[in-house]
């Protein structure tokens, strides 16, 4: 396979979501019982039947996460550069035919955005804009990785699919993690949720992931939209393109994160809702299928979730997260991309987080673990 599109044309989706439903309690029961764990297995942990082991897969999740990865939490927060996007997304509050203020933060703004994270303690920033390749490129990363690399052992990028040559670009200049969530890997919905601009480009972005393996990127980030489409079909095929990546590009790490689809100006609909209990056994079944990758949960989740759910399974959280560009201190009441759902400040989660015998950690784990 030369990319992961052409082996995601050899499966279909309607088979595929067949047979994660058809799945059996003897295929959870042996998936649970297996050292080493297969596609077929972990459609099994994600099948309807498997409800009823969550008690058992909750128990197994939190002893294999406490195995690879202790009793610590790594807290990380966004800086949203831009709300400026050429792309017309229906779930997304940056969406081109949105009326709002636009607004790029220039470099003194950023700095001031910067100030006030480093207040609430932080090593470690996820870096966000909309989609805009005119104002948004590649020129205006390597200005912000310059200026805010001082200031940070870890910078993560959440941006506009890249082409190969400006990963390479970007790297030196302090670049550690790309985050590019495929939306849904629904090919058909997908054009319905992407009518324009270059996110539509379903093969474009499905194989930015390559790229960034290529790029020799230290660590990528996957995930879908949960609602826009079945959330098991969706979440088997973000395990296969984690599964492909791993073996192509083993000398890169990989995070999986779990966006509901939350309010925003303009409301879309959930298509599928997905229950609390159910994204608990997600998050379950992708630490048993896969040990090794780390799994993020972001203030889309109430407080009570995200207060249950940390010793079992998860590795990262966001906390006093802003989505909107200068919301921490430059432009505070402009639109965010999503309705936040925790709003607790980062010194209240640490607080929480330490409550259950965890050690919150301010940035990445091979400068904090080393």
């Amino acid at each position: 396979m030369t990319n992961f599109f052409e082996l995601f044309k050899t499966y279909d989706w309607d088979q595929t979501k067949a047979s994660i439903y058809a799945k059996t309690a003897q295929d959870v029961e042996r998936a649970l019982a297996a050292t080493k764990r297969t596609l077929e297995d972990f459609k099994a942990l994600i099948s309807p039947v498997a409800a009823n082991y969550l008690e058992q897969m909750a128990a197994l999740s939190q002893q294999l996460t406490l195995k690879r990865f202790g009793n610590v939490l790594q807290m990380y927060v966004p800086l949203y550069l831009s709300n400026e996007c050429n792309n017309i997304c229906t779930y997304c509050g940056f969406s081109l035919d949105n009326k709002l203020k636009r607004k790029t933060l220039t470099p003194i703004e950023i700095m001031q955005e910067v100030m006030a994270i480093k207040e609430m303690g932080y090593n470690h920033v996820l870096l966000v804009t909309g989609e805009a390749n005119q104002t948004v490129h590649v020129d205006y990363f390597k200005k912000v990785l310059t200026l805010i690399r001082p200031h940070f052992s870890h910078i993560s990028m959440e941006v506009q699919p890249l082409d190969l040559v400006d990963y390479q670009e970007l790297k030196p200049y302090g670049l550690n993690t790309v985050l590019v969530y495929q939306e849904t890997y629904h090919q058909e919905d997908y054009k319905k949720h992407h009518p324009k601009g270059k996110k539509s480009n379903f093969e474009y972005r499905i194989n930015t992931a390559d790229r960034l393996g290529e790029a020799g990127i230290h660590k990528m980030g996957l995930g879908v939209l949960i609602g826009l489409e079945d959330w098991r079909t969706d979440s088997f095929f973000a395990a296969l393109h984690l599964n492909y990546l791993e073996k192509k590009y083993w000398q890169s790490k990989y995070s999986l994160s779990f966006p509901r689809l939350r309010p925003f100006s303009g409301g879309l609909e959930p298509k599928v809702e997905m229950t609390d209990k159910e994204l608990a056994q997600l998050i379950f079944a992708y630490r048993i299928f896969n040990e090794e990758v780390e799994l993020s949960i972001s203030t889309r989740e109430t407080p009570t979730f995200r207060d249950n759910i940390i010793k079992l399974g998860i590795t990262s959280i966001s906390a006093g997260s802003k989505t909107n560009p200068g919301g921490y201190v430059v432009e505070p009441e402009s639109l965010e991309q999503f309705e936040i759902s925790d709003e607790r400040s980062p010194k209240e989660i640490a607080e929480m987080i330490k409550k259950q015998g965890y050690e919150p950690v301010w940035k990445d784990w091979d400068n904090a673990l080393a």
